[in-house]
């Protein structure tokens, strides 16, 4: 995981930087096509930094378990219990094709609990309106050291170190 964030995080972050400054450029010059040419730039690196600073905080050493609280509630509501939730998220997420993330998520407009999947690093909340929870990466560089191509493996496994009180809080701060 330290390669993984020393790395792969740091480079979306500098290219996210690196393309914010060439657009305000493009804005200031009021050049619309550079503008639009820059769009996929920002989607895939702004969401490579949103979603793995989301990530880094859904994972503890200390993680795993179960929620508690408010969240075990709406977990059993939506999805009838916490294994079911963990299943139907654990197919979905593994199901991803190429790479992309797993999504437990908020939806404001229905108040419920809802699982997702974005490919590449579309971020969930700017092409979906959900609002993410727990994010699981699936890009081959989340895994590859430790669990080479065997993505499922991956998956089960991260549940031990998820950080449910940060899921928790995060639940909170979409509910406001």
């Amino acid at each position: 995981m330290q390669l993984h964030h020393s790395k792969h995080h740091a480079t979306y972050v500098n290219n996210l930087n690196i393309t914010e400054e060439k657009y305000q450029e493009a804005l200031a010059k009021g050049d619309v096509t550079t503008q639009i040419a820059l769009q996929p730039a920002l989607k895939f690196n702004g969401g490579g930094h949103l979603n793995h600073t989301i990530f880094w905080t859904n994972l503890s050493p200390n993680g795993g378990g179960e929620p508690q609280g408010e969240l075990m509630d709406a977990i059993k509501r939506d999805f009838g219990s916490f294994e079911k939730m963990k299943e139907r998220m654990s197919v979905a997420t593994v199901a991803v094709q190429g790479s992309g993330w797993g999504w437990l998520s908020f939806d404001k407009e229905n108040s419920r609990l809802r699982i997702a999947a974005c490919a590449n690093q579309d971020p969930l909340q700017g092409t979906t309106g959900l609002i993410p929870l727990l994010g699981i990466d699936v890009w081959e560089h989340a895994y590859y050291l430790q669990y080479k191509n065997v993505r499922p493996d991956y998956v089960k496994a991260i549940w031990n170190a998820v950080n449910w009180e940060n899921v928790s809080e995060r639940l909170q701060s979409a509910k406001k």
